[in-house]
């Protein structure tokens, strides 16, 4: 008992310290968003009067978890997703024994159930996007005094080939100070300068660094390769007002559709290999970013929380097979035709979507562990 009332004062210091905000942070923002998500395809499950077995976050044993009426909530060893698992059956495994008529349910009601993840991950970003809306109608943003923070260094662009690196801060960029300059005139002042070298003025550890960087010529606007972190603001508000609401609102919902759009697009460019796969983020990227978001300030962190679930909301869109998207298009495939596919091809399709997502796991933590290497 002793050891434990040492250690409460311990564990308060590190539960406030910029360290465990920020781990603490990415860890609510990868597991609410990643809860609402099986919540959205649970309560269509209700809605439909079907009973749910297991409600889970994450895949798996069974670490810990309660019962909820007939709902086993648990929590599962690998929490990288979760699903939800229809008394008696699992949609993931055709071949089920489906003794509370799923699949005689009517077609609208089985479209409904698989986007109910994707819809709750659009009202969450929705919801996130309009308080942040709320806030920034009444509230007055000011930078405070500072060097710039780089987040992260794309490899094989030139920020990285001169040897810059995630984490360092920059005091001077040609003839741009920080602080003394306005933050947002640092990419303009890149992209006008395609060519042409740049010294950067860098702190890193305490150690002022020096570096010469030639912004890349990307069609007419010089790109180097930098992921600029958030610089430290202060916000002066004041009282909300109905207008304030109102023009929160507003704001909020139109920015939830320039970025859904902006996503869309971009998912795009990496199925037609127009992207960059070096830009690419994987679970660790998403922690890194989600922590650095926390310790940043909440403004900053709901933003990065409502694009990350537009992210995971149109992902999940997609016509893979194992994704929401692909039992859609698959669903959407059989009432065409008018007759469903046998269980055999099924299977099929499903198992080889679950081994393209795995293999495309694989790949985006290999690239995100070789960045932090580099």
């Amino acid at each position: 008992m002793k050891r434990l009332l040492y250690a409460a004062p311990a564990l308060a210091v590190f539960a406030l310290s910029p360290k465990a905000v920020g781990i603490l942070g990415a860890v609510v923002m990868i597991a609410g968003l990643i809860f609402l998500h099986e919540l959205g395809h649970f309560l269509m499950a209700k809605r439909m009067g079907m009973p749910v077995e297991t409600f889970s976050l994450g895949f798996g044993p069974r670490l810990v978890g309660f019962r909820w009426r007939e709902t086993d909530v648990r929590l599962s060893a690998f929490p990288l997703g979760g699903y939800v698992k229809l008394s008696g059956y699992n949609p993931e495994e055709p071949d089920a024994e489906d003794p509370h008529g799923f699949l005689s349910q009517p077609f609208g009601k089985r479209m409904l159930f698989y986007s109910g993840g994707i819809l709750a991950n659009f009202a969450t970003a929705l919801i996130l996007l309009c308080v942040l809306g709320v806030d920034q109608s009444r509230a007055t943003a000011r930078f405070l005094p500072g060097p710039m923070p780089v987040s992260d260094v794309i490899s094989g662009m030139p920020a990285s080939q001169a040897g810059l690196k995630a984490g360092d801060e920059i005091r001077a960029l040609g003839d741009l100070k920080f602080p003394g300059n306005d933050p947002n005139e640092a990419t303009p002042y890149i992209q006008k300068r395609a060519g042409s070298p740049l010294k950067f003025q860098v702190e890193r550890g305490g150690q002022a660094m020096e570096f010469m960087v030639t912004p890349r010529n990307d069609g007419g606007l010089g790109k180097v390769g930098i992921m600029w972190g958030s610089p430290k603001m202060a916000f002066d508000r004041k009282p909300i007002t109905f207008r304030d609401l109102g023009r929160g609102i507003a704001a909020g919902t139109v920015r939830t559709g320039e970025i859904t759009w902006m996503i869309t697009k971009s998912f795009g460019k990496l199925v037609s290999f127009q992207a960059n796969y070096k830009e690419v983020g994987g679970p660790i990227a998403i922690a890194k970013a989600g922590s650095d978001a926390a310790k940043a300030g909440w403004e900053n962190f709901l933003y990065l929380c409502a694009l990350i679930s537009i992210n995971l909301a149109v992902l999940n869109a997609l016509p893979i097979p194992f994704l929401d998207g692909g039992h859609m298009a698959i669903l959407t495939f059989e009432k065409l035709r008018r007759k469903d596919l046998s269980i055999k091809i099924k299977e099929n399709i499903l198992t080889a979507g679950f081994f393209l997502l795995i293999s495309l796991m694989g790949v985006v933590i290999a690239m995100d562990l070789w960045r932090l290497r580099h």
